[in-house]
């Protein structure tokens, strides 16, 4: 077929959400002429629910995302309203930072990089139908009746194919916020073999701020100390707003239930299956019975509008008993609702299809990222995005493709757990779906992921620069960790710490791991480390402190990568091997996991599955 080189893209990527943005960049900067395609341009990485970047784990992941080149850090940094660290009262496995942006200036902000970046080219249409032949893609068709042309794509659809929004008895076929939605993709899905489900989420309502009390409310201020979210930043700029925090009340929970029969949740109106971690206020109010309160954050929609988002108030209630709900709620007594909530429905894949790389398994160069794959949330769209992104320029190049396993990230947890395990509602990122959790901190992303990063031709040199004087610092630290010190030169630190002071001379590090001794103590008291930056403080005193929890970990990942390098035939027929289980056998055959560490994850294949193949894979070995 003659192909019109107007039409003509390396990769082309449809979608330009969270998901769509990363994988259209990393595309681009890796030397690929990137066609971007979106059904309105005013969705180009468009906050649809809650004005926020980061949160437990999601955290994590952006941070790796800015570790390996990626955007969305650098995005939220421009456009920073709060930045708060949670989790503080625990351990640093679980710190997570998260912040509150502006909403409309984190779209224009990602829209003019978008714009501004060499060989990206943003097109509003509709994808509405994936060209391919029996092996691979060659191009999309719009909605609107051009052909573009490209040997990779990657569908970053997020929630709007065949998007459905639903308020009480009300529906309308359109995406968030009233955008269109994408009604003909579907089609072509079920034509090239996806199995499709259908999922729902929803949204809260925003009130305007002249009806809000906040005398009544409780402040949550940030934390202006907070290392910016991207390794780019020495320091933030942005000032910083309060949040602010209220709860619900026995009243609120009365009106629900009186009114649960108008709940399309609960009606049947709603078929989607909804997210287990990030329910309704109707669905809260049901499942947990026993709660006298649950928590409302009122946080800015951005800092040229007076809308407030009411986090953790989702609902697709009728509008009129919305307002009584929201009503009851100390602080809103008054409340004027600009825009109602809603739940939405939406069409999206059964991600064990796709490969660790997150291509089809059934036609070369396609890939899918972002909520097409079941997951929920901006950061987990966009870690997978910029995974297909590399991946997309990884296959045209002929090179092989990266999979980030569960030792090295949170992105890596997040795959792994979609293409081996699937799920059947909306996936979300939680740090507890992390076996190596204390390796995987937010304060290391850089050290785990920058060098892939590099090697992947992502990291450009002022990215790469930062991650080696960092590297530099935390060498010169833990040369100096090493220095003793005699008791009577730290006797005064000690007392005043409340720590036992020893006999003997103790190194900087053996000070370090007393409880109550900080490595800023050690800089303050001995004037060292001056010129270190504080992340990388912050890195090293971590590092000691949990020395011997970190080494565990280390050993267990070294049994866990034993199992990684076992590769799996890709054409094993699993039925052909005597000993499986009927259920394994069905499970290996749909999945075909790469390895045997990716086989013992699939849920139906037992332990003594897995040594079957280990059996199976000597057997072999000998005989070829």
């Amino acid at each position: 077929m003659e192909r019109d080189k107007n039409f003509v893209y390396d990769v082309i990527v449809v979608g330009a959400g969270h998901a769509g943005c990363e994988a259209g960049l990393a595309a681009a900067r890796m030397g690929k002429k990137t066609l971007v395609m979106a059904t309105n341009l005013d969705t180009v990485g468009y906050l649809a629910c809650n004005p926020s970047i980061g949160g437990t784990a999601k955290g994590n992941i952006v941070k790796e995302i800015d570790a390996l080149g990626g955007e969305m850090g650098v995005n939220t940094d421009k456009t920073l309203i709060q930045l708060r660290m949670l989790n503080r009262g625990k351990g640093p496995a679980v710190h997570c930072p998260r912040a509150q942006v502006d909403k409309y200036k984190y779209h224009f902000e990602m829209k003019r990089t978008m714009e501004n970046t060499p060989n990206l080219f943003l097109r509003q249409a509709e994808g509405a139908w994936v060209l391919h032949d029996d092996k691979k893609v060659f191009g999309v068709k719009s909605a609107q009746g051009l052909t573009y042309y490209a040997d990779a794509v990657i569908l970053a659809t997020g929630v709007y194919l065949k998007s459905r929004i639903i308020v009480g008895e009300w529906t309308n076929n359109v995406g968030p916020n009233g955008f269109a939605s994408a009604n003909n993709l579907t089609d072509s899905l079920v034509e090239m073999g996806f199995e499709v489900r259908r999922f729902k989420t929803g949204t809260p309502a925003r009130v305007h701020a002249r009806s809000i009390d906040f005398d009544k409310l409780i402040p949550q201020p940030g934390e202006p100390d907070m290392p910016p979210f991207s390794y780019m930043h020495k320091e933030l700029t942005n000032k910083q707003y309060d949040c602010y925090l209220t709860y619900t009340i026995q009243e609120t929970h009365d009106v629900i239930r009186s009114n649960i029969d108008k709940a399309p949740l609960f009606s049947g109106s709603i078929k989607g299956t909804g997210p287990r971690y990030c329910p309704s206020i109707e669905d809260k109010v049901t499942r947990f019975a026993d709660k006298d309160r649950h928590q409302i954050f009122l946080e800015r929609e951005g800092l040229d509008t007076d809308e407030i988002y009411v986090q953790g108030m989702s609902s697709s209630m009728p509008a009129e008993i919305q307002y009584k709900i929201y009503k009851t709620i100390p602080g809103l007594e008054n409340v004027e609702i600009m825009r109602d909530a809603y739940a939405i429905e939406y069409d999206c894949i059964d991600p064990t299809q796709l490969y660790p790389t997150l291509m089809y398994k059934n036609l070369d160069g396609l890939f899918c990222a972002g909520q097409i794959n079941g997951t929920s949330g901006y950061e987990e769209a966009a870690g997978q995005g910029l995974v297909a992104g590399i991946n997309a320029v990884r296959y045209l190049d002929g090179k092989e493709m990266l999979v980030l396993d569960r030792a090295t990230s949170y992105i890596g947890v997040l795959i792994d757990d979609l293409t081996t395990k699937g799920t059947n509602e909306p996936y979300r990122m939680m740090t507890s779906r992390a076996e190596y959790r204390l390796l995987l901190r937010q304060d290391n992303a850089d050290t785990r992921l920058t060098q892939i990063g590099r090697d992947m031709g992502l990291v450009n040199d002022e990215r790469y620069n930062v991650y080696l004087k960092k590297q530099a610092e935390m060498k010169e630290i833990f040369a100096v960790l090493e220095t003793k010190r005699k008791p009577k030169e730290f006797k005064n630190l000690f007392d005043n710490k409340g720590e036992v002071v020893p006999n003997g001379a103790l190194s900087y590090k053996e000070m370090l791991r007393r409880h109550n001794i900080s490595i800023f103590d050690l800089k303050n008291e001995f004037g060292i480390l001056d010129e270190i930056s504080k992340q990388a403080l912050e890195q090293a005193e971590t590092d000691v402190k949990y020395e011997g929890y970190i080494q565990k970990e280390k050993e267990q990942v070294e049994q866990f990568n034993k199992m990684e390098q076992r590769k799996l035939p890709a054409d094993i027929n699993y039925d052909e091997i005597s000993g499986l289980r009927i259920e394994a056998r069905q499970k290996l055959n749909k999945i075909r996991p790469q390895n045997l560490g990716q086989a013992s994850r699939i849920s139906g294949v037992s332990p003594a599955d897995v040594t079957v193949l280990i059996v199976w894979l000597a057997q072999n070995k000998k005989e070829n």
